[in-house]
């Protein structure tokens, strides 16, 4: 299936205008992350607690946040789960005392005509420290998987091929990180197994990018590598769109789901988006931009 059969679009043509664009928007994303909003990191990383806690009638929001202020809980961020009357509350590590499961039970059980559903109740706590490690170990895990696939690609077609894949798989994780930090939504360790997600789906789109290219510069062996590089991508365009269509498909879906599914899914969808862009607007001219200067060097 193709939903393109011939196009003649000419995306290098406007690289540089994408590649500045992209250059501006990482800026914002680095000061929005280094010096002003920061990222908006989860109990996983910073320590706290997570309860899930089902009641017996319908409660709101508001009711549960009063409930929590006779325990001095009322920081905690509340939020409403898959279930009808489910409830996600993290406490912050600052705001933990004593024996937290009690103090969550019994200033939830004031709540007026309504109960807790004990069987479904559910507290899980993490320590500053496993907090700190965790974040420190999905850092690496990122880290390790874009070097690995540096090489990967080095052998497999050559340097500066791995050079343009490596800068589009980082411009793609910055990108992603910018809007989380613009937008304050929270980073888990399911948001790291979408940014690693992301980093696969980007690297794909890319390996079958560099594969035409090579093919195309044995046949085309006379023309320009701008040109080779155009006609690549316009020859795995209709591929491309159907690839990142039916997983966008998906992951809209998903988006509308409650919990930390729909911060999944959100950053996929970025993700998506992104990773088709930089395959055709970073990934080549990285490349094109290395093979001149290549040339110049043998000149």
């Amino acid at each position: 299936m193709r939903f393109f059969k011939e196009t003649n679009v000419p995306f290098v043509k406007f690289s540089r205008t994408a590649v500045t664009g992209s250059i501006i928007f990482l800026a914002i994303s680095l000061i929005s992350i280094f010096l002003l909003k920061g990222l908006n990191y989860g109990i996983d990383f910073t320590g706290g607690t997570l309860a899930k806690v089902l009641f017996s009638n319908p409660t709101t929001v508001t009711e549960v946040r009063n409930a929590l202020r006779t325990k001095n809980l009322q920081n905690s961020i509340i939020q409403k789960s898959s279930g009808k009357n489910e409830f996600q509350i993290r406490i912050p590590q600052e705001d933990i005392g004593g024996n937290i499961y009690n103090d969550i039970i019994l200033s939830l059980s004031n709540i007026p005509k309504n109960t807790i559903v004990t069987d479904s109740t559910r507290v899980d706590y993490v320590g500053p420290k496993i907090g700190k490690e965790l974040r420190t170990a999905a850092i690496w895990a990122i880290v390790s998987a874009i070097i690995v696939i540096g090489i990967y690609i080095t052998i497999r077609f050559k340097f500066q091929f791995a050079v343009g894949a490596v800068v589009a798989l980082i411009h793609d994780v910055l990108f992603t990180l910018g809007i989380f930090s613009l937008l304050q939504l929270e980073i888990s360790l399911s948001t790291i197994a979408a940014f690693l997600t992301i980093v696969g789906y980007s690297l794909n789109d890319t390996i079958v990018l560099y594969d035409r290219i090579r093919e195309n510069i044995k046949k085309r062996r006379n023309e320009k590598i701008g040109d080779i590089i155009n006609i690549s991508i316009n020859e795995t365009l209709s591929r491309t769109v159907i690839t990142s269509l039916t997983t966008l498909i998906v992951v809209v879906v998903l988006a509308f789901a409650p919990g930390e599914i729909r911060i999944f899914a959100i950053a996929m969808i970025i993700g998506v988006i992104v990773g088709t862009y930089s395959s055709m607007f970073i990934a080549g001219p990285v490349v094109i931009y290395w093979q001149q200067k290549i040339h110049a060097k043998k000149k």
